[in-house]
């Protein structure tokens, strides 16, 4: 029987959205602003691929993914705090992020960034909710992961350099792996192996999961890429060519469009290749990694 994506994602998300809805203060809490402006982000669509990873993670080793939904929320607290930064005209200055005028274009560059502070801030706060459920050292560990893969080594230090990056002509395919490793691969693989350290995960687990989450990071983000080239806008939510406009350090830049297909190809077949030793609980992350490279948003 093939794998349902559809209602093993729907599920999943659901329960990500009330726990996000339970975690994140309401919109009338003080200062109202800020948490009107927290929550237009939060809540204002969006895939949910980290928190599915972090279930997912949980889930092929064995473990309760109720027991790692405060973690699948802080990432995507991280996710969205990292949306807002982005769309501020200081750095990429774009006007809508999945349909909706972008969270400054609402409030305001100085409550957007706060905003993103304030998500930030919650992210840590419940990845320690994860305490409740699960052995402090594990928990220990994952805020490290978490937090390395947000900062100057990860997502925060491959956005920096992405902008250095912008308008070189002499870039080559390392720099832009350098680039991309870090401001998408690494928070995807983070959430993932989080999950999977959580809910118990041995070395050997923990080393697969890790491959797995860094090839598809791969994928993931070259489909992006090519994405902002010949997507559909009102499918993506925002306009295409940014990339193009803006110069970025892409893969099709640097490879053409054919040897990027090919390599997002090449990354999907080794993520799924990292996943034979968990047998059939690894059907929902192969379903994720053809979801990744196949999306049409």
């Amino acid at each position: 029987m093939t794998f349902d994506l559809l209602t093993y994602s729907a599920e999943r998300r659901e329960w990500v959205e009330k726990a996000l809805d339970r975690f994140v203060p309401p919109q009338t809490a003080t200062p109202e602003s800020l948490h009107r402006s927290v929550r237009y982000s939060l809540f204002c669509g969006g895939k949910r691929l980290r928190p599915l990873l972090t279930i997912a993670g949980a889930e092929v080793v064995g473990g309760n993914p109720e027991h790692v939904l405060a973690l699948a929320c802080a990432v995507e607290c991280i996710h969205t705090f990292s949306l807002i930064h982005d769309d501020l005209p200081a750095i990429d200055n774009d006007d809508l992020r999945r349909g909706h005028p972008t969270n400054h274009k609402v409030f305001g560059e100085a409550i957007a960034i706060l905003s993103g502070d304030a998500l930030l801030a919650l992210s840590f706060e419940l990845i320690g909710k994860c305490r409740e459920n699960c052995s402090a050292d594990r928990v220990i560990r994952v805020l490290d992961i978490i937090a390395r893969a947000t900062g100057t080594d990860g997502m925060v230090g491959g956005q920096v350099v992405d902008i250095e990056s912008e308008r070189k002509d002499d870039l080559d395919v390392d720099t832009v792996k350098w680039i991309h490793g870090r401001k998408t691969g690494a928070l995807l693989t983070a959430s993932l192996v989080g999950g999977a350290i959580l809910a118990g995960a041995d070395a050997d687990q923990e080393q697969a999961l890790t491959s797995f989450g860094e090839k598809i990071g791969l994928a993931f983000q070259i489909t992006d890429d090519l994405l902002d080239i010949y997507g559909d806008a009102l499918k993506i939510g925002k306009p295409v060519g940014s990339d193009l406009k803006h110069d970025k350090a892409t893969y099709p830049k640097v490879l053409g469009l054919e040897r990027s297909q090919m390599l997002a190809q090449d990354a999907h077949d080794s993520a799924v290749a990292a996943l034979s030793m968990f047998g059939d609980k690894a059907e929902p992350l192969k379903a994720l990694a053809a979801y990744i490279i196949g999306r049409e948003q």
